[in-house]
């Protein structure tokens, strides 16, 4: 019998498609000593019978996870300091070409994205609840908020600053349940003829591409054109645009203003049909999916037992979040994969989450290559290949598992 629980967004019954089971917090690497201090869920994912939203059946509490010491950094990757430089440079000449312009950016982590704003001159805030990250933003000459974005939150900042022009949140919307207060506050903030744009990662691209390690604690939800639609609809919104992105494994950029303020593109139209034609919202879609999964998890693990009974070196690329869903749906071991390589300062000489792999410095892998690397970070793919024909030439494969398990 399927486990039920209730919607965050309508309060519909939500049925559960597939259980990832017993996980850590995906960013929790773990100092070595403190292994037993470790905090598990069951992470499982269902989709809402009314509504559509897929999401999480638990909830992690929030203040686990965002925290002074959250280590990851929106900057780190060439490829997003690109793609975050590209939308403020589009936003400057679209949403911000009014008379003294302001946006307030969700989650703005080490400010990236604002930092070409504020050098244009344009009034800016971000609110960004994880200390570390916020005061690396505030370095770059970003106004920061240390809180998190709820409906209190966005009356205090209209009463200070006026209404915004643009809220923006990428990789951020997905990570909150209290999705009402969210939503609350941006009809609060938001200037009359103002835009909400937020980019999350996809549920078409991770079903079409079973890619399982999108799901994990931060993620509470995975939007649908369908799913936001009837989301910004209950709550005085109407979504306006969608754009499909490839950064993070393919995302989609939203763009809701309130009811009735513009009229919606004809992509919105296209993207519903697009996921129509493919039942995205149907639970049999879903169901399959979760075949797919286990199939991955099959295969994967005969591969690195196959690999270890010959005597290979295996190690991981990218110490991700992703990679504790990985690693502890699949059990993976260190006897499996010797440690995660990374270049983050804070993940290095921890161990991963639940499955306590070392995570080294970039140099443990650079300096002695592997026979294999399973790639964690499959969605830098392009960028980690370019950057590593030192590891090809040495004779070196790399493992990949999405859309499947394969050697390349």
């Amino acid at each position: 019998m399927s486990t039920t629980s209730r919607c965050r967004i309508c309060d519909g019954t939500v049925t559960e498609f597939i259980d990832l089971g017993r996980q850590p917090l995906s960013d929790a690497f773990v100092v070595p000593g403190d292994e037993k201090k470790e905090f598990f869920f069951r992470l499982a994912t269902g989709i809402c019978e009314s509504c559509t939203m897929v999401q999480l059946m638990e909830e992690v509490p929030r203040d686990l996870m965002f925290h002074e010491a959250y280590p990851y950094h929106s900057s780190g990757s060439s490829v997003m300091r690109t793609h975050f430089q590209e939308l403020a440079k589009r936003l400057l000449t679209t949403e911000l070409t009014g008379e003294d312009p302001f946006i307030v950016e969700l989650g703005c982590n080490d400010g990236i994205m604002l930092k070409a704003v504020a050098e244009a001159g344009v009034r800016q805030l971000g609110v960004e609840p994880s200390g570390g990250v916020a005061d690396l933003a505030a370095a770059k000459g970003i106004r920061v908020r240390k809180d998190f974005f709820e409906e209190a939150t966005a009356a205090d900042i209209r009463e200070n600053d006026g209404p915004a022009d643009v809220i923006y949140a990428a990789n951020t919307l997905c990570h909150i349940p209290y999705m009402d207060s969210i939503l609350k506050g941006v009809t609060t903030l938001l200037r009359p003829n103002g835009v909400f744009v937020f980019e999350d990662p996809y549920l078409g691209d991770i079903v079409e591409r079973t890619s399982f390690d999108q799901i994990y604690d931060e993620h509470f939800f995975f939007f649908t054109a369908r799913s936001v639609q009837e989301m910004a609809r209950r709550n005085g919104l109407e979504l306006v645009d969608v754009e499909r992105i490839p950064v993070h494994g393919g995302e989609v950029r939203y763009t809701l203003a309130l009811a009735g303020a513009r009229k919606p593109s004809s992509a919105v139209a296209e993207l519903l049909a697009w996921e129509a034609e493919r039942k995205l919202a149907e639970y049999a879609t879903l169901e399959r999916f979760a075949t797919n999964v286990k199939k991955i998890k099959e295969d994967l693990i005969a591969l690195l037992t196959k690999l270890r009974a010959e005597g290979k070196r295996v190690v991981g690329y990218g110490a991700t979040a992703k990679s504790a869903t990985v690693t502890n749906f699949c059990g993976i071991t260190p006897d499996l994969v010797e440690f995660i390589s990374d270049t983050t300062p804070a993940k290095q000489g921890r161990l991963s989450p639940g499955q306590h792999i070392p995570v080294r410095e970039y140099q443990a892998f650079a300096g002695d290559h592997p026979d294999y690397a399973l790639l964690f970070a499959w969605n830098h793919a392009d960028e980690i290949m370019n950057a590593e024909q030192a590891f090809r030439d040495a004779g070196g494969q790399w493992i990949r598992y999405v859309p499947n398990v394969h050697v390349s």
